[in-house]
């Protein structure tokens, strides 16, 4: 069975928000939403395994209902 990490994993995780953030500096709301929507398909590609996708799609839904009940 695959499991999602869901811990920190990421080296320099706020220079990584920096350059996240940067790349959509000058971008209309619509651009920054295609950009969002390229990088998602680019790292679900590399990640590539199904079971693991349908985890992250999952439990980024659970934020959203998490808020939603609050």
């Amino acid at each position: 069975m695959t499991t999602l990490n869901t811990k920190p994993n990421i080296n320099d995780p706020d220079g990584f928000y920096a350059e996240l953030i940067a790349v959509h500096d000058g971008l209309t709301d619509d651009e920054s939403a295609a950009l969002n929507a390229r990088l998602i398909l680019l790292l679900s590609n590399h990640i590539g395994d199904r079971a693991t996708l349908t985890k992250a799609l999952t439990e980024a839904k659970k934020v959203r209902q998490n808020r939603e009940e609050t």
